[in-house]
C-alpha cells in the first residue's frame, strides 16, 4: 500500500461501503499495518482507532486484515503508542 494513501473505502458487515481515515502506517517485523479510523462520525458509531494487516491475495493485491491475535495487536498497539510518543515529544 502506498504511504501517501489518507482515505480507504473498506465493506462492512451488511456489504455497505464505509470510508475511513488513515492515521498512519507502520511496518512492524515485516509485516505492514495501517490503523484507520470512521471517516464519518454519527451518534451510533464509536469512533475508536482499528489495526488492519495489510496482506497480499493470490493475484499480488493488496487485501486489509483485521489484527484479531492479541499478541499481534499488543505489537502493533505499543509501535502507534511509540511513534505518537515521539512525535509529541519532539515538538
Amino acid at each position: 500500500m502506498d504511504n501517501d494513501v489518507n482515505v480507504i473505502t473498506l465493506l462492512d458487515e451488511d456489504g455497505e461501503e464505509k470510508e475511513f481515515n488513515v492515521i498512519t502506517k507502520l511496518d512492524i517485523e515485516d509485516k505492514e499495518y495501517v490503523i484507520v479510523v470512521p471517516n464519518e462520525e454519527s451518534e451510533d458509531d464509536e469512533s475508536e482507532a482499528m489495526a488492519l494487516r495489510i496482506d497480499k491475495d493470490s493475484e499480488g493485491n493488496d487485501v486489509l486484515v483485521v489484527v484479531e491475535d492479541d499478541d499481534e495487536f499488543e505489537v502493533v498497539n505499543e509501535a502507534y503508542e511509540t511513534l505518537f510518543f515521539e512525535d509529541e515529544t519532539e515538538e
